[in-house]
């Protein structure tokens, strides 16, 4: 029915007339997957690599590339199955639907005919393909085959000339290095060797030379790093010895003194803003004192000198020098105070109290100096040890000049004092009796001055 409408494909009338053309589907063929661990190649490997795998390969590459071509070529008429019959050939479809079953047989029968006619012509022309394909795989492995002979001639060749080259060495060795062996261990020779080892041994002393040169040098540098280290400790362990003693905690509330250099031979100390400079000579050190901090190592002397520039230095610092030196020679001998190095904690704690309670005299000096016009205070003037203070109030109707007589006991005695009446009716009598209510002790002098303003120079009103 399908064949009489004409909707019979061409694959569909060759199997109404019997007729099987089988087409084989190309089979795709996979390469196996490289081994994960693979060892390194032979010579053996690359030469049958170069010689024959890569050669054949090429050969098989071409005619595989040919095929598919041939390949490409008959998809198109293989396609023609699946087509309708009136759409490929018309007129074949109108003749062979007029035919009879016997006629369609007989066309069929033509149609197997030339079906194995065709299968036969294409198994010789496979067969031709193969051999075409076989010849040049001969033909390839021939040139292979020649290009290894002339490279194996070539390799005979390279090793006659190399064996050659070794014939004629051990010709030139028989000729010269037996000589040379000869003269080697002749008598002349020897001492040439002995020589020679004398030399080295020089040179390995000079080594050894170098070596214990760098090794003192070394140890010198090791040597001056540790001196220096061992004066730190001096200082820091004479500042801990002189804190150390009981009798100098107290001391710690007016520590005037800052240690200048600690040395085997001598200590240094500056007090008051370094003006006043105070160098201890010690004797000779104490077997086993390393650092110099034995208290009964022997002191020397004491010497006490002044650093300060009197030409520009203000009249309150010159002042306060005067009596700290005042102090200074009132105690005599120094040397025969401090014998060892026990009692030099006591010497600076004497020393640091007169320096700190003449410093407080300064500051008071330099405040009234400044500020002296809040009590009436109309100059201020320093002569030697004594203070000059001249007062004048035009409330009161007075003006009288205070001369105080200072000393290294300042502040706890009372001060010696004069008054010289210019205006007024303010005499000795009437400062005395001021002045005897004022207690002895810090601020001595501001506290005199404060309370000579406020009983005797303000208004009575």
């Amino acid at each position: 029915q399908k064949f009489q409408n004409g909707v019979i494909t061409v694959g569909e009338f060759l199997t109404l007339l019997q007729v099987h053309v089988p087409i084989q589907k190309p089979r795709h063929s996979h390469i196996p997957a490289p081994c994960a661990v693979r060892a390194p190649p032979t010579p053996e490997d690359l030469l049958y690599s170069q010689y024959i795998y890569r050669p054949k390969l090429r050969i098989y590459e071409e005619d595989c590339q040919a095929l598919s071509q041939k390949i490409d070529e008959l998809k198109l008429y293989a396609n023609m199955q699946d087509q309708l019959l009136v759409d490929v050939n018309k007129s074949l479809w109108e003749v062979m639907r007029t035919c009879s079953d016997e006629e369609l047989k007989s066309f069929g029968a033509e149609l197997n005919k030339m079906k194995s006619y065709f299968t036969k012509e294409s198994k010789i022309l496979a067969h031709n393909e193969k051999a075409i394909l076989y010849g040049k795989l001969l033909q390839s492995a021939q040139e292979q085959y020649g290009k290894v002979q002339s490279r194996i001639e070539k390799l005979d060749e390279l090793l006659e000339e190399a064996e050659s080259c070794v014939v004629a060495l051990e010709a030139v060795a028989a000729q010269q290095v037996r000589p040379f062996f000869a003269a080697l261990f002749s008598q002349s020779f020897f001492p040439f060797l002995l020589e020679l080892e004398s030399l080295k041994a020089q040179e390995e002393e000079l080594q050894r030379s170098v070596c214990l040169c760098r090794e003192l040098s070394d140890l010198e540098t090791q040597n001056e790093q540790m001196l220096a280290e061992i004066n730190q400790l001096k200082e820091k362990n004479c500042q801990e010895l002189l804190e150390s003693y009981d009798f100098f905690l107290p001391l710690f509330s007016f520590t005037e003194w800052e240690l200048i250099e600690w040395s085997e031979q001598q200590a240094v100390f500056s007090f008051l803003c370094d003006s006043l400079e105070l160098t201890v000579v010690f004797g000779p050190p104490i077997d086993g004192d390393v650092f110099g901090e034995d208290p009964s190592r022997k002191i020397v002397s004491l010497n006490f000198e002044s650093l300060l520039d009197e030409e520009k230095a203000p009249p309150s610092s010159c002042l306060v020098q005067r009596l700290i030196f005042q102090f200074i020679e009132s105690q005599g001998c120094w040397s025969e105070k401090c014998p060892i190095l026990y009692y030099l904690p006591q010497v600076l704690r004497d020393v640091s109290s007169v320096v700190n309670h003449c410093k407080i005299l300064g500051e008071e000096i330099e405040f009234l100096e400044r500020w002296g016009g809040k009590f009436n205070l109309l100059k201020t003037d320093i002569d030697d040890t004594k203070v000059k203070l001249l007062f004048s109030a035009s409330a009161a109707f007075a003006k009288f000049e205070l001369t105080l007589s200072l000393s290294a006991n300042y502040p706890a005695a009372s001060l010696p004092f004069t008054v010289q009446k210019q205006i007024g009716n303010i005499g000795e009598e009437e400062i005395s009796a001021v002045l005897s209510s004022v207690p002895t002790g810090h601020h001595y002098l501001r506290r005199m001055v404060s309370l000579i303003h406020h009983n005797l120079l303000q208004d009575p009103r």
